[in-house]
């Protein structure tokens, strides 16, 4: 298994905008990685949080089925997340294993290794050229 990662991803209205959704499902579609769980949270204009399961959306029905998915989201994730939302907005809650990673780490389990950490750096952090250096 590849590593795995949880991300939220903040819209800024109350609603999902669909051609964001197509483009981060669509990363799923190529193999580049395998969802393993999703939630839609809400934090509505008077600062109440919903949490909605995917299969609520029609631009989200199905992606949740089969032997890969895992119910690892729980309200404390839920709370949490929402912390980092605006009133009037959503996100897409979302737990994923980076496949494109799993060869190398496979190698480095074989190896004795293991994957202790993991920052994501923000893109604001890195330079449009990166020979330049981070800013």
């Amino acid at each position: 298994m590849g590593p795995v990662e949880f991300i939220v991803l903040a819209f800024p209205e109350e609603q999902l905008r669909a051609p964001a959704v197509e483009a981060v499902m669509g990363l799923r579609k190529t193999g580049v990685v395998r969802l393993i769980d999703g939630i839609v949270a809400t934090r509505t204009a008077s600062g109440d949080v919903l949490a909605a399961e995917f299969d609520e959306f029609v631009e989200l029905n199905g992606l949740l089925t089969g032997r890969d998915v895992a119910r690892l989201i729980g309200p404390e994730d839920i709370q949490e997340a929402a912390g980092l939302l605006e009133r009037g907005s959503c996100a897409l809650l979302l737990v994923v294993e980076h496949l494109w990673a799993e060869d190398a780490a496979i190698a480095v389990r074989a190896a004795g290794g293991r994957i202790v950490g993991s920052v994501r750096i923000p893109p604001d952090r890195v330079p449009a050229d990166p020979r330049a250096g981070v800013a």
